[in-house]
């Protein structure tokens, strides 16, 4: 069983044979690229504007497309999980990229060497990561239109990651592998728990989508600091221009997802707050009350004595 689906994630022939071609593969040139990136931001806004217009209050109905669209997601995510690990295990099996006996796995995961070519089997399924994408941006038509709320970070990190993941391929980019691992895990765990939401079962007592990606971003973050210790220390690194631009872009995102996080959680603050002069209001409330009708009982019975 593993042997067959080892097979086919990274044995197959048109997985071994691929190679990242402007006129070959689809979606492969930087018109292409800038096309559907700015036609997804006119989209959204173009919703939002639309719906902002019409002055519609209540979330339009989108029965199980949400659900069917998140579970798609998921088993997406886990499908090239698990193809770009084999991959990358038959690569260092096969020595393709002639990685030198003293460098390990996890290094070689972490820094192509110099000359490396997007072809083969882990740019098979990073090209499949960069197509995936665009399926990703379709989360973001569906919280327009059930909050009617343009977020401006949903729509930046969609944009950085699909233009991120187009690099990867156009450049031979190092961490790529390791990034991928990385966003499909958490991808397959969070649009799992967004179906398992989504079909009415019960939802975690903590943000746990917002966790997800806090993790993420930390893995994200030691990949890149390996990857610049390992281009300084072991001879450099293929596509290092390329990863400098996308440490850029990642530092953007996780300034933004920080501010968020923050934000969130200072709400969360002073929401709790509220709740509790407004407790202490009630408490003392009834505490009057109860001291009014003490002294109602009180009157009562000096009335009774005389």
């Amino acid at each position: 069983m593993i042997t067959a689906v080892a097979y086919y994630l990274s044995e197959h022939p048109s997985i071994i044979k691929f190679r990242w071609s402007h006129s070959q593969s689809w979606g492969s040139t930087w018109s292409f690229l800038f096309t559907s990136i700015s036609l997804y931001l006119l989209l959204s806004i173009f919703l939002h504007l639309l719906l902002t217009l019409f002055r519609r209050r209540r979330p339009v109905p989108l029965g199980p497309l949400p659900a069917f669209h998140s579970l798609s997601m998921a088993l997406l995510s886990a499908t090239i999980f698990a193809g770009i690990f084999f991959s990358a295990a038959a690569e260092i099996r096969d020595t393709r990229w002639f990685w030198r006996n003293s460098k390990t796995p996890f290094q070689w995961l972490l820094c192509f060497p110099h000359g490396t070519r997007p072809s083969g089997r882990v740019f098979f399924w990073s090209y499949i990561f960069y197509i995936s994408r665009f399926l990703h941006m379709f989360r973001t038509f569906f919280t327009i239109l059930r909050r009617r709320k343009l977020v401006f970070f949903q729509l930046f990190n969609h944009s950085i990651l699909t233009f991120m993941s187009f690099i990867w391929l156009e450049f031979s980019q190092s961490f790529q592998v390791m990034a991928i691992l990385s966003t499909t895990s958490v991808y397959s765990v969070v649009y799992g728990y967004r179906f398992w939401t989504a079909i009415g079962l019960p939802s975690a007592c903590f943000p746990f989508v917002v966790n997800c990606q806090v993790v993420l971003l930390g893995c994200n973050l030691v990949c890149h600091v390996g990857v610049l210790l390992l281009h300084l220390m072991k001879g450099g690194c293929h596509g290092i221009g390329a990863w400098v631009f996308n440490s850029v872009l990642n530092g953007a995102i996780m300034l933004l997802f920080l501010n968020f996080y923050v934000k969130m959680h200072l709400r969360k603050r002073k929401f709790g707050s509220v709740i509790e002069e407004d407790a202490s209001t009630v408490v003392q409330s009834h505490s009057s009350v109860k001291s009014m009708v003490k002294e109602v009982e009180m009157e009562k019975t000096k009335e009774k004595d005389l």
